[in-house]
């Protein structure tokens, strides 16, 4: 009887303790430091090292998009998604694998990672005393003094790190998308539907378009000054904005897609921050199924154009992670490899297009460049990645074997040194699904290419 109650007991002792655990961990504030999970591995396929800055499975751990900066300005820590702490992001050193949480309270949207200061940019709901939702507010994040203070173990309140930059109005944005621009003064946001419709558009409003009924406009481009926290419009379109991204090494320039979670009738877009010189980038054809845009260098975009459905006109496909993308004539003639298909990289000034090389039997997916000019890389359909010498043509096959969810993926992104490349990865994972972060370091021979 003894044994049994003292059991009892100890059981709801351990249940008790393991739930102040978790309080504490879904309560954990900003600054609070996680132990290292860093694991360094060779490809088993090509002996690439690959260095897995997280490594549990569960957590919930993803890349922030492929169109923003991973990397803090002094180049040590990578910032993250996370479960972690639900709702909070995340930064990882790369030597040491500590890892600290960097927001609290939450966020909507994309994380935005300044280059020229260690400031971290996120946006997440506002509301008044009432606790009536009255827009959305874009806050600054100290990354260099909460990382400091973190180290010396004096964190202190969220307030001596943040600073509300101002309040976005309900009636412009309501989601959370959200981009620096290149001088880092702005950032640029979503305007929502209806308060883009009370600006001139020169073209006349589209429909949805596609078997996944999306792509109506109007939509628009927003900007808020950083200092002053003023939010107005830049500009109105006949379209669905998708994507954002500044151009680093242009400020003033905005980058937007048009979003109909397939083929677009015409994908890439940019225009000046004061809403002038609105124009398509690459002019494609009803047979180009363009996607996943990035900004690479002060002139270029990078983007996949993607060859993964049948010529034979009717046929049906599935593929895995495509469970949307049923093959069929709803997406008109495009997106299969009787055109030209690959990695494509085209300036923005001239609008000249170089196709920079396609993935043998199957289909470049995400896309990625480096600011020098040498490289591109992307993920294919079976979460391989590869690099393409932009020199030579010559493709290489980094790392392969990353499984990810069928609505994620590897998604490649550059450091700007060009040295190593960021991925999201389930290759550890017990369950096979769970992601974790991963750099992809170039092999030496290859960054000795160019130097």
């Amino acid at each position: 009887m003894y044994d049994t109650k003292h059991q009892n007991r100890m059981r709801r002792l351990m249940c008790l303790g393991m739930a102040l655990m978790c309080a504490l961990v879904v309560c954990a504030q900003i600054g609070t430091r996680f132990p290292s999970e860093r694991k360094v591995i060779n490809d088993p396929k090509t002996g690439v090292e690959l260095v897995f800055l997280t490594s549990k499975s569960g957590t919930g751990d993803s890349k922030i998009y492929q169109t923003h900066n991973q990397w803090t300005a002094d180049g040590k820590w990578v910032v993250f998604r996370s479960d972690r702490v639900r709702g909070e992001a995340m930064a990882v050193n790369e030597e040491t694998g500590d890892i600290i949480q960097v927001t609290e309270g939450g966020y909507t949207g994309m994380l935005c990672v300044a280059r020229k200061s260690m400031n971290l940019y996120i946006m997440r709901p506002a509301k008044d005393q009432k606790g009536t939702r009255i827009g959305m507010e874009v806050v600054e994040i100290n990354l260099e003094r909460l990382f400091a203070d973190s180290e010396a173990g004096k964190v202190k309140k969220k307030q001596a790190y943040e600073r509300v930059c101002g309040v976005i109005p309900a009636e412009m944005c309501s989601e959370g998308d959200m981009a620096l621009d290149g001088s880092e003064e702005f950032v640029y946001f979503r305007l929502d539907k209806e308060f883009a419709r009370k600006y001139p558009i020169a073209e006349q409003i589209a429909p949805n378009f596609g078997p996944r009924h999306m792509g109506a406009g109007p939509g628009g481009i927003g900007k808020m000054d950083l200092t002053t926290g003023k939010s107005e419009p830049v500009v109105a379109v006949h379209f669905k904005v998708g994507h954002i991204q500044g151009n680093p090494w242009h400020p003033g320039e905005v980058i937007f897609c048009w979003e109909t979670g397939g083929k677009a009738p015409q994908r890439t877009w940019m225009c000046n921050a004061d809403g002038t010189q609105l124009r398509p980038i690459y002019r494609e054809t009803e047979h180009d199924w363009v996607t996943h845009e990035a900004v690479i260098s002060a002139d270029e975009l990078v983007i996949a154009i993607i060859g993964h459905r049948p010529i034979k006109s009717g046929e049906k496909k599935s593929i895995d992670g495509l469970e949307g993308f049923a093959m069929s004539d709803d997406w008109g003639p495009s997106g299969t490899k009787e055109y030209a298909t690959g990695i494509a990289v085209v300036n923005m000034r001239t609008r000249e297009l170089t196709l920079e090389g396609q993935v043998p039997g199957d289909n470049f997916w995400h896309v990625a460049g480096s600011q020098d000019g040498h490289w591109v890389a992307g993920d294919d359909f079976a979460r391989e990645l590869w690099l393409i010498d932009r020199h030579t043509g010559e493709r290489i096959l980094l790392t392969a074997g990353h499984k990810t969810t069928a609505r994620d993926h590897v998604h490649p992104t550059f450091k700007p040194d060009g040295t190593e490349i960021e991925i999201q990865s389930a290759m550890l994972s017990d369950d096979g699904r769970s992601m974790n972060i991963c750099i992809v370091r170039l092999p030496q021979h290859l960054i000795n290419r160019y130097k």
